[in-house]
């Protein structure tokens, strides 16, 4: 396959420009939904660069999420940091766990690894409602009378504030989005793909596959936490629901169905799901049949996805 980086780069750059526009055009709830979108993509978008690029398949991802999550929401709640502090106590906590749960992991391969990463995210969300008088339980806790504005030159701006809301989600969105790019096209990005294709060959080529993984997992897992810590701050809840296992499948079927392997794919996967659980539960309350009916037949017609079949027979320099 054919890179161009001028041209992927410029795709990229104008992805990230209607979404900046679209907040002076979208009504109100859809103004809020598209900003939650770009949070959840986010998380997609570390997702898919463990399973996409390296092709470890993770069913305990929520666990970055939510350490992302709690890391930024206990320091606010309990210790009174700022916001900005808030996002950098929970982007730690993601990384330092990523790693942790990578040096013991990537011990296994395959099937095993999958039933690590669900016992390790089973055991964080256990461990959350276990430490309930720091966590506050099941109940969670909310971060609306804790949370200190925005400083914006002088002016102190709410996060609740839409436009601050839009803003810093298209933030976040716009780095991760950029930083996995930049990731696939890098020579680090190409020692991942060929892991995911052959790993034994790569390691006949001389790569220190161990490491690559790890450094995959850790990028995956600290992305993830930005955007759980990033989900606190916007939207002032922090609860354990976000480390239950619905919330490690939920970026793998994101992932799946935008296109697993492709920068563009979770961005339009998140929207596509998101917008399709929206719309059929205002429809029936049997929403979620129509939901596993219709993702069935997207996955029976698009296999690798939609950016993937747009990849495969349009547009083979998509990253």
């Amino acid at each position: 396959m054919n890179r161009n980086p001028q041209k992927v780069l410029g795709l990229h750059l104008a992805i990230l420009l209607v979404l900046f526009l679209l907040q002076f055009v979208l009504p109100a709830y859809h103004h809020t939904t598209v900003a939650r979108i770009m949070v959840l993509a986010s998380f997609a978008v570390g997702y898919n660069i463990l399973l996409g690029y390296t092709g470890l398949m993770s069913l305990g991802h929520a666990m970055f999420f939510s350490a992302g999550m709690y890391g930024a929401g206990l320091g606010i709640y309990h210790l009174g940091l700022s916001g900005l502090q808030g996002f950098g106590a929970g982007l730690l906590s993601a990384a330092v766990l990523s790693l942790v749960f990578g040096l013991i992991a990537l011990r296994t391969t395959g099937v095993s690894f999958l039933i690590v990463t669900l016992m390790f995210g089973q055991a964080v969300f256990l461990s959350l409602l276990y430490f309930n008088e720091i966590t506050l339980g099941q109940d969670g806790f909310s971060l609306s009378q804790s949370l200190k504005p925005l400083n914006l030159g002088g002016a102190e701006v709410p996060f609740s504030d839409p436009d601050v809301k839009y803003n810093l989600a298209w933030l976040l969105f716009a780095v991760c989005f950029l930083l996995s790019a930049a990731l696939v096209l890098s020579p680090a990005g190409r020692v991942l793909i060929a892991i995911r294709e052959n790993e034994e060959r790569t390691k006949l080529l001389g790569y220190n596959t161990y490491l690559y993984k790890l450094f995959s997992l850790v990028a995956s897992g600290t992305i993830a936490g930005a955007a759980g810590a990033v989900h606190a701050l916007l939207f002032s809840y922090v609860g354990t629901t976000f480390a239950e296992i619905h919330h490690s499948i939920s970026p793998l079927l994101w992932t799946l169905l935008g296109g697993m392997g492709t920068t563009l794919g979770p961005l339009l996967g998140t929207g596509i799901m998101h917008y399709l659980i929206d719309i059929t539960s205002g429809l029936t309350s049997g929403y979620l049949f129509v939901v596993g009916g219709a993702l069935l037949l997207l996955v029976l017609w698009f296999p690798q996805g939609l950016m993937g079949a747009v990849r495969n027979k349009w547009a083979s320099w998509l990253p």
